[in-house]
C-alpha cells in the first residue's frame, strides 16, 4: 500500500519485498523480491545512496541460524538446539549513512512500553519518523486490511490515528 500510494503521488518507487503473498502491478513500482535479511540489507544499502526517502516497513527477523543444514535434520533425542546470530539491522545501518537531505522512516511493532520503545528506536537508528503499530488494537496488525497507527517524529511530535484501511494509513504516513 505504501509503495503504490507513493507511486500514485509521482514517486519513482523501489520496493524490496521479502517472502510474502503481497504483490503489485503498479507501473510506478519496481519490485525486487528477496529471500533473506542479508539480501534485503544488500539491496536496501545499494538503493539508499540515490534515494530521497526510505520507508522501512518490512518485519525483518532479528536473528538467523548460525549454520544452515544441507540435509534434513533427523530426530535424535527429545530436544534440539539451534545457535542463532544477529541479522544486520537495515534501518540502523541506513541511519548511520543518512545524509541531511534524506528522510528515513521506520516502523515499530511493540507490545509493552510502546511509545517509549518506539522513541528509543527513533533515536538509536537516526530515523526522522517512526510508525508505531500495536498488537493490542482489535482490527489492527497482520492478516487484516485495517490498521491503527501513531507516528512519532524527532521533534517529539506524536500523532495518533483512528483505525482505517491500510491504503488510508499509507496516505497518512506519506502526508506526514
Amino acid at each position: 500500500a505504501l509503495a503504490e500510494a507513493a507511486a500514485e503521488r509521482g514517486a519513482k518507487v523501489q520496493l524490496i519485498l521479502g517472502p510474502s503473498a503481497l504483490d503489485t502491478k503498479h507501473p510506478g513500482v519496481n519490485l525486487q523480491r528477496v529471500e533473506s535479511a542479508r539480501e534485503m540489507y544488500q539491496l536496501a544499502t545499494d538503493h539508499f545512496t540515490n534515494s530521497d526517502i526510505a520507508i522501512m516497513a518490512a518485519a525483518v527477523a532479528d536473528y538467523r541460524p548460525a549454520e544452515v543444514a544441507e540435509e534434513k535434520i533427523k530426530k535424535d533425542g527429545d530436544t534440539l538446539s539451534i545457535n542463532m546470530v544477529r541479522n544486520p539491522d537495515i534501518a540502523a545501518s541506513l541511519g548511520k549513512e543518512k545524509r541531511a537531505d534524506q528522510i528515513l522512516v521506520g516502523f515499530a511493532l511493540e507490545t509493552t512500553n510502546e511509545e517509549a520503545n518506539a522513541k528509543g528506536k527513533l533515536e538509536r537508528k537516526n530515523l526522522d519518523l517512526i510508525v508505531l503499530n500495536s498488537l493490542r488494537d482489535p482490527g489492527a496488525g497482520f492478516n487484516v486490511d485495517t490498521n491503527r497507527i501513531s507516528i512519532l517524529s524527532r521533534n517529539n511530535k506524536a500523532r495518533q490515528f483512528e483505525l482505517k484501511s491500510k491504503k488510508a494509513v499509507a496516505e497518512d504516513i506519506l502526508d506526514e
